[in-house]
């Protein structure tokens, strides 16, 4: 066997290396799904040595707690790929469904997926009255599930396979669901959790699990401020990215949060000033992470924002305002004047904007309706972006204006944003 499969590799090595240019566009495409197919084999091939050594005992005996270790030993891959090539051996020891990999019925992913269904099956499917014995409904499911890999892509047939039971034994779904979702539940409850690295590179990754309720609950918040738009250039991830800022900044707002260290909770800057360039510098936020001088003036617009203006030897210069005279009444007077996001064509909401400062508050400005302006957190960017070129001024009716970049509006029009007050 040894020698046939070495064999049959150097020919599969010939073929790799061989021209293309000569090939239809039929027998292109045909090579692909005839090269896909080779590889699922191989890899079940794989899978059924990794079981015949597991059950000899091999990694043991060459000094490896698991077959995971000693595969990465044997053949130089890294953690994941060894992972992988366990749990597809794990997978391929149910004969239907490694039969339907040899035959190219399934894939490995859909294969991967049917077991985990057929696995979360309970074992007292049989205990409903007039209900199939376990083991027959079981392979039924299997059965059926193999037929529609057919049709259905993995993460499509995971999806079917939470209802298989629907299908096969409608008898006993019901049961077997509610069971299943509490077992689910329970599992996941202690599973759940939410980290933040340390910044690289300018950003910090987020990564986490949540339960099923848990996800629909922040997916609902999440959604309204997803809403594709024509001009939106972003990507669906960094829309949620941003929804979930907004979100975290709507409840910064609120009252409702809990006292931290004795006061609400709030982001505190430090900031460097130069006296001679009267210029801010680089700030940092109380969680030490740096931010650029253009942001140090931006955030010094939020009412969130107790800014701390720091001399050459630390100490405190100016310890700021905090805007407490961004709340209130003046925050209620800038919600009745902008009704939302003044910048034009915007349709964000009062309750997601930031109070903007015309005249920058770092740079003295002051704190008052004429000198404020309601601007969601794209926009509030844009502002501050002198790349952007955007301007603000007061109109003589004392509302804000905005004055496009000459690359937008030649003219540099006055603009306003007509959709909210349509509202």
């Amino acid at each position: 066997m040894l020698a046939q499969l070495q064999h049959l590799t150097k020919d599969a090595a010939d073929l790799a290396a061989a021209p293309l240019w000569p090939l239809s566009d039929q027998d292109l495409t045909g090579m692909l799904h005839a090269a896909h197919h080779l590889a699922q084999i191989a890899t079940v091939l794989q899978a059924r040595l990794i079981h015949q050594a597991r059950t000899r005992g091999i990694p043991e005996a060459h000094g490896h707690r698991n077959a995971k270790g000693w595969l990465r030993s044997l053949l130089v891959v890294d953690p994941q790929p060894a992972r992988d090539l366990v749990a597809h051996a794990d997978v391929l020891q149910r004969p239907a469904i490694g039969q339907a990999v040899l035959d190219g019925r399934a894939d490995l992913r859909q294969a991967a997926v049917i077991a985990e269904t057929l696995d979360a099956l309970p074992d007292d499917l049989a205990h409903t009255d007039g209900a199939a014995d376990t083991y027959a409904i079981v392979e039924q499911a299997e059965t059926a599930l193999l037929d529609m890999a057919g049709e259905f892509p993995a993460y499509q047939l995971r999806r079917v396979g939470e209802r298989i039971l629907d299908h096969v034994a409608p008898e006993v779904a019901d049961q077997a669901a509610a069971a299943a979702l509490a077992r689910q539940e329970a599992h996941a409850h202690p599973r759940r959790g939410f980290t933040m690295s340390l910044p690289v590179n300018g950003m910090v990754r987020l990564s986490g699990a949540l339960g099923l309720e848990d996800a629909a609950v922040v997916q609902a918040a999440l959604h309204p401020l997803c809403a594709p738009s024509p001009d939106d250039k972003r990507t669906p991830s960094q829309q949620r990215a941003d929804a979930l800022t907004e979100i975290c900044r709507l409840a910064l707002r609120t009252t409702d949060l809990p006292v931290d260290g004795g006061e609400p909770p709030q982001l505190s800057v430090a900031v460097t000033y130069g006296p001679l360039a009267q210029a801010l510098g680089v700030g940092t936020t109380d969680t030490g992470v740096r931010v650029s001088p253009d942001t140090v003036r931006r955030l010094a617009c939020d009412a969130r924002i107790l800014p701390l203006v720091l001399g050459g030897q630390s100490q405190i210069l100016n310890a700021g305002r905090r805007r407490r005279n961004a709340t209130g009444a003046l925050r209620r007077a800038l919600h009745l004047r902008d009704r939302g996001c003044a910048f034009p064509g915007c349709d964000r909401p009062p309750r997601w904007t930031d109070a903007h400062h015309v005249w920058h508050w770092a740079a003295g400005g002051p704190t008052n309706l004429d000198n404020l302006v309601l601007l969601c957190v794209r926009h509030h960017k844009v502002l501050h972006d002198p790349r952007a070129g955007w301007q603000i001024r007061l109109a003589p009716d004392r509302r804000p204006d905005f004055i496009p970049p000459p690359d937008i509006d030649p003219h540099q029009k006055p603009c306003r944003n007509q959709y909210h007050q349509h509202q």
